[in-house]
C-alpha cells in the first residue's frame, strides 16, 4: 500500500471509482480538482480503478487564495475503519505548504468523517456550511492546537440531527472517549503507509 498525490488543480488526473464501493465516486472523475490516492498492487484491466483503496480532492479556496480545500475524501467500502481516511487527509495537508497554501479546510457531514478530521490534525471551527456540514481547519504546516471542549461541542452538533438509537450511542462513545490522537502524515510513496 503507498500513498501518492497524483497531481493539483486545474491538471489533476481523473479516477474511475466504482460508485458500488465508493461514496462521491462521481466526484472524482474531473480534472479540476487535485487527487491523492492510498492504493495497493496496480490497475486491472477492468472499467474502474480498483487498485485504489481511498481517494482525496481538492482544491484552492475560492474566497482565500492562501487557504486549500478538501473536497472529498472516500474510502473503499472493506477498507472502512482502518484509519486511511484520516492518513490520506494528513498526506494532502502536509503538502499544501509546498504549493503555497498557508491553511487546509475540509468541511464533514457525518461524526465517523469528523473524527477523521481530527485524526488528521483538523479542529472544528464553530461554523457550519449551508449542507449541514461542520468546517474543520489545520495549519498547512503542522496540526491544529487539540481543544477538547471544541471537539465535544462539534460532536453535540450532530446531536441537533435526526439520528437513530444506535447513531446516538455511537455519539456517545465517541464524544465520551474525547479528541483522537493524530496520525502522522505518510511520506510520498510510503510504502505499507
Amino acid at each position: 500500500m503507498d500513498f501518492a498525490l497524483l497531481g493539483w488543480p486545474p491538471d489533476a488526473p481523473t479516477l474511475r471509482l466504482d460508485y458500488r464501493r465508493f461514496a462521491y465516486a462521481g466526484k472524482f472523475v474531473r480534472g479540476s480538482t487535485g487527487k491523492a490516492v492510498v492504493r495497493e498492487g496496480e490497475r486491472g484491466v477492468g472499467e474502474y480503478d480498483d487498485h485504489l483503496l481511498a481517494a482525496a480532492s481538492f482544491d484552492p479556496d475560492r474566497t482565500d487564495a492562501g487557504r486549500l480545500v478538501v473536497r472529498y475524501v472516500t474510502v473503499r467500502d472493506d477498507r472502512r475503519g482502518e484509519g486511511l481516511g484520516a492518513r490520506l487527509l494528513a498526506f494532502v495537508a502536509a503538502r499544501a505548504a509546498d504549493r503555497g497554501y498557508d491553511r487546509v479546510r475540509i468541511a464533514v457531514n457525518n461524526p465517523a468523517a469528523y473524527v477523521a478530521a481530527h485524526r488528521a490534525g483538523f479542529a472544528f471551527t464553530g461554523t457550519e456550511t449551508g449542507l449541514a456540514e461542520l468546517v474543520c481547519e489545520r495549519s498547512a504546516v503542522r496540526p491544529a492546537v487539540v481543544d477538547a471542549d471544541a471537539y465535544r461541542s462539534g460532536l453535540d452538533r450532530y446531536r441537533e440531527r435526526d439520528l437513530d438509537a444506535e447513531a446516538l450511542a455511537r455519539l456517545d462513545e465517541k464524544r465520551a472517549a474525547g479528541p483522537p490522537s493524530v496520525v502522522d502524515p505518510p511520506c510520498d510513496d510510503e510504502p505499507g503507509g
